[in-house]
């Protein structure tokens, strides 16, 4: 039953035994399995079921293709003891129950004798390394040699043990560090690119799940991005001396390796990528030699390395020449689905420069393709996480709304991301005083009118009565439709109300012909006729 095996190795990587929330989890789950509490085990490639006979029993169902997906009848939403047990019941069909907790708790004695050789060798390096002068080979050399010696060198199955590890080696290279301050700053962007390249070879070699690596030392990648932007902005606001062009060259070329060092991390390789570009290599000439070198690269590149670094990559060069064609003619290259979020960035780049006419063409790029991004990519957290997203391209194009006075790119865009901007263009439309439109997206939405903000609603009421009418109508229909009392009932209250409004407008014979031919087509429906008599629509 291999599938348990890989069930098993899921669970492992998903679960850290440093972590005192998940070895209580285990620890609960395993005592479950011993007092023989998990009955009517059934274990198939489908789905391994059984009860557990706790003080409520619980009915369990693993899915050994996707472990998320898995069921328990308890309260708990996540992986929960009664899963744990029934796991453990059906790994004592392949193997030891007691050897996989064995091996599960050894990454945390692993971890102790682990860190401390780290340490141990930190301190040998910090030895023979000494205070390094300015020598771009040298630095690079012994952070690379750090980082084998600390990091690199064991093969570590705890993915945990990878972030205490690295948190020993970055602590150490400060010890070797330049003192004069315009030495330092750029020795820690350049030993934070080569600690963001080891590391990104290294997490690829080891093949941990993205979850495990979420769990442990993903955040690493994003702490280094957002540290080297710290230290582009600090090494900008000084004065460079002469010999940093050599330094400066031989970086370049270190960025440029982010672009194909590995296939995976593209986010966080192109974001390094591109803020080295922007807010430190600012020359001309620059610029133009490294899009001339990555225009190279595409026309090579290999069938099984991922080309879209490369391809931001060189549209971004092109946005920084003044150059938009180029970059919109290179963005072509890949899917919209996977450039989509990039057009966001050059819109809040060009926004920060104030070119607001650059900004206005790509934001006219952009919005005919936000439907289809927001329809087709996959986002963490389904429907909260598109609407996420809506904001965010709400948030950049903002700037240019305001500076250029043009709300209808505002509603654009709105309109181009319904229904996960219903929030906010529901809020634009009321606020605006448009309540026919406002009916209408609330139509489009499918919102029932019982839902509708009461204080919204008592507005329109008094301004615009007759926005309220066809909702009206249709909420009453879908009740009746139901054909059961609650739902007669909850129909009457909707016609009252649409009466009042008719009364309001003066148009009584409007509301008499339409409640007479109600009558006539439900004429079978003896329970809705009762309940307008019971609410007085009926004299």
């Amino acid at each position: 039953m291999e599938f348990v095996r890989e069930l098993s190795d899921e669970i492992r990587d998903l679960l850290s035994a440093n972590s005192p929330e998940d070895a209580r989890l285990v620890q609960k789950g395993l005592m479950l399995y011993r007092q023989g509490l998990v009955t009517q085990l059934q274990v198939a490639e489908t789905g391994i079921t059984a009860v557990v006979e706790d003080v409520t029993p619980a009915k369990v169902i693993l899915d050994p293709q996707f472990l998320g997906l898995s069921e328990c009848s308890c309260p708990l939403n996540e992986l929960c003891r009664h899963q744990m047990a029934v796991f453990f019941a059906a790994y004592a069909q392949v193997g030891s129950v007691s050897d996989w907790v064995t091996e599960w708790r050894e990454p945390v004695r692993e971890k102790k004798s682990v860190v401390a050789w780290g340490l141990q060798k930190a301190k040998d390096l910090v030895k023979a390394n000494g205070l390094l002068k300015p020598d771009y080979e040298r630095w690079v050399s012994s952070f690379e040699k750090s980082f084998d010696a600390i990091v690199g060198a064991k093969k570590h199955t705890n993915p945990f043990v990878v972030s205490e590890l690295f948190g020993i080696y970055r602590r150490r290279l400060g010890a070797s560090a330049p003192v004069e301050q315009e030495w330092k700053l750029l020795y820690e962007l350049v030993a934070e690119i080569v600690s963001f390249r080891k590391l990104a070879v290294l997490n690829e070699q080891m093949g941990h799940s993205a979850e495990a690596v979420r769990r442990s030392y993903g955040y690493l990648f994003e702490a280094s991005v957002d540290e080297a932007e710290d230290l582009v902005d600090r090494i900008g606001m000084q004065t460079l001396p002469f010999d940093f062009d050599e330094f400066v060259a031989k970086l370049q070329d270190e960025a440029f390796g982010l672009l194909t060092v590995v296939n995976g991390l593209e986010q966080h390789r192109i974001s390094l990528y591109r803020l080295l570009w922007s807010g430190l290599f600012k020359k001309t000439a620059w610029r133009e030699a490294e899009r001339e070198r990555v225009l190279q690269e595409l026309k090579h590149v290999e069938d099984d390395v991922n080309s879209l670094p490369l391809v931001v990559g060189c549209a971004h060069l092109s946005v920084l020449l003044d150059e938009d064609d180029q970059a919109l003619s290179t963005v072509e290259l890949v899917n919209d689905e996977v450039i989509f979020p990039y057009f966001i960035n050059w819109i809040e780049y060009l926004s920060g420069l104030k070119a607001w006419k650059r900004v206005g063409r790509w934001i006219d790029v952009t919005l005919p393709k936000l439907k289809g991004y927001l329809d087709s990519a996959e986002f963490p957290g389904g429907f909260h996480g598109q609407t996420g997203f809506v904001r965010t391209v709400l948030r950049a194009i903002m700037p240019y709304v305001s500076e250029a006075h043009r709300l209808d790119v505002y509603e654009r865009a709105l309109l181009s991301s319904l229904p996960y901007s219903y929030s906010e263009y529901e809020y634009m439309l009321f606020e605006r005083g448009m309540y026919d439109r406002w009916g209408d997206l609330q139509a489009y939405v499918g919102m029932e009118f019982q839902d509708l903000p009461k204080d919204r609603v008592k507005v329109i009421e008094k301004e615009q009565p007759e926005v309220l009418l066809g909702m009206l109508h249709q909420a009453a229909q879908r009740e009746i439709n139901q054909k059961n009392r609650a739902s007669y009932r909850m129909a009457v209250r909707h016609l009252k109300k649409l009466r009042t409004l008719y009364k309001k407008l003066k148009r009584v014979d409007d509301w008499e012909y339409f409640f007479e031919g109600l009558l006539e087509r439900t004429k079978r429906l003896r329970a809705f006729h009762e309940e307008c008599e019971r609410g007085k629509l009926i004299v």
